[in-house]
């Protein structure tokens, strides 16, 4: 069903300035956030191909602290040093000087209003989804087994002994339905969807050694934050990566990495604990998880919620909860193009639209975020809940926070709709607002990697492309 947007119930100067909203937080042992309000990382496509910072960068990240959210996260950023196209990068430290002129961004545009911190991304291979021909020319890897199954399929016997050419060959001209009965599940999955590592492929030695790697990287990354002059490093355990992978039910590693939920979480737990040791108690270390896992056979919110309770005792300063986005239900891409993660049934509970069951898209996740929340409380941890998913009214965000659901409001699409939304709201300017229409105009483009954008920009009558200065600002 179609749903409407809410009444925003935007506040009055007086009514903000009493607001939970606009209250001021501590965040770990030397950071206190003004306001609960939070831009929770998002990818923008606007990093150089080899990662680095450039002026368009800057100009987003000053759009954003201009609206002087009490914390804003940079997205998603690799820990690794290698090829990953215009995603921002920080495995090495010659990256080190362009997110520090990120940094002085951001503190300038916010009057030093707001606390700057960066997402830690890891993430395994994916490839793009081959052609037929190109797949059974040059990909697949021959084994007695297909020869097998093409001489079954077919019927011509001699094919058991045929030369791998003609394998190859009899193979790419099988009708779909019996290329798959001769392929394994992965290879088909290679086929139809594009190669993808997982967690559980411990046959391959870098994957088995992902627990003697990460804490290292994801380490030495947060010092390199640090040395950048962030205020704090959110890790990366949630959606489609790899830190999500190990806490997921789907992890059947036999390492003493997955099975059992205590297993699965010793590694989130050995990489927080090498991150605090690398950068100390001055700098912020919060993490991204799933409160909700979405797929078949994934994570239940009761076992989110023991994560949460570990991982608040081993010392994150703040937990921010997602939910979804996952590759085991995305949409098959079109030939050529790689799987994103955010196309299926779980991708729709990480950005739900308008669109949606009669839950709706507003506040979804609100009870997921409780849930956990509670848990942590229950255990005795004070540890902040960072709530998100359609929290795009003034309402929805005060009754949370007043019912205990969570201790910061984060949104990411309301935000890029309008960046100065947090401020307008403070000074009692909702009127002004531009709202977002939850229809993902912005999450189309970053499923092809292009510059995000919104559509209250892009259309005439909208936002001018120009992010320089709040819209007042420019009357004056």
């Amino acid at each position: 069903m179609k749903h409407a947007l809410p009444a925003p119930g935007w506040p009055t100067a007086e009514e903000a300035a009493r607001a939970r909203l606009f209250s001021p937080l501590a965040l770990g042992a030397t950071r206190v956030a003004r306001a609960r309000t939070w831009v929770p990382a998002m990818v923008p496509w606007r990093a150089t191909e080899d990662g680095e910072v450039t002026p368009a960068l800057l100009d987003w990240y000053a759009r954003f602290a201009s609206g002087r959210p009490g914390v804003l996260v940079v997205e998603a950023t690799g820990i690794r040093d290698v090829p990953s196209g215009p995603l921002l990068r920080i495995g090495d430290d010659r990256f080190v000087p362009g997110l520090a002129r990120l940094v002085e961004t951001v503190r300038a545009a916010s009057g030093g209003e707001t606390l700057v911190f960066i997402q830690l991304l890891d993430f395994l291979a994916i490839r793009r989804r081959p052609a037929p021909e190109r797949y059974f020319g040059e990909f697949l890897a021959v084994e007695p087994r297909h020869r097998e199954a093409l001489a079954r399929l077919t019927g011509e016997d001699a094919l058991a002994a045929a030369p791998e050419a003609e394998v190859r060959a009899r193979l790419a001209v099988l009708a779909p339905d019996l290329q798959r009965q001769a392929l394994s599940a992965r290879e088909w999955e290679a086929l139809t969807m594009g190669a993808r590592e997982r967690v559980t492929d411990t046959h391959l030695p870098h994957v088995r050694d992902l627990p003697r790697t990460l804490p290292g990287l994801f380490a030495r990354a947060a010092e390199r934050a640090r040395a950048a002059g962030f205020d704090g490093v959110e890790l990366h355990y949630a959606h489609a990566y790899t830190m999500a992978s190990f806490l997921s039910a789907l992890n059947t590693r036999d390492d003493g990495y997955g099975g059992p939920p205590e297993h699965r979480v010793r590694l989130p737990l050995e990489v927080l604990a090498a991150t605090r040791a690398a950068v100390g108690r001055d700098v912020v270390v919060g993490l991204r998880m799933l409160a909700e896992e979405g797929i078949a056979g994934g994570s239940s919110r009761a076992e989110a919620a023991g994560f949460a309770v570990a991982l608040a005792r081993g010392g994150a300063d703040y937990l921010s909860l997602s939910a979804g986005g996952k590759f085991e239900d995305a949409r098959q891409p079109a030939v050529g193009a790689a799987a994103y993660p955010y196309t299926g049934a779980s991708g729709a509970e990480t950005m739900p639209t308008l669109r949606s069951d009669e839950t709706g898209p507003f506040g979804r996740h609100l009870p997921a975020a409780a849930a956990v929340r509670a848990a942590v409380r229950a255990a005795g941890g004070e540890t902040p809940i960072v709530a998100a998913g359609g929290l795009t009214t003034f309402t929805l965000a005060e009754e949370a926070l007043a019912r205990g659901d969570a201790d910061f409001i984060a949104s990411a699409r309301q935000s890029l709709a309008d960046p100065d939304w947090f401020l307008k709201m403070r000074l009692g300017r909702g009127d002004e607002i531009r709202r977002c229409q939850l229809t993902n105009y912005c999450e189309a483009l970053d499923q092809r990697h292009k510059p995000v954008t919104c559509q209250l920009w892009d259309h005439p009558k909208g936002e001018p492309r120009r992010l320089t200065a709040p819209p007042w600002e420019e009357r004056a």
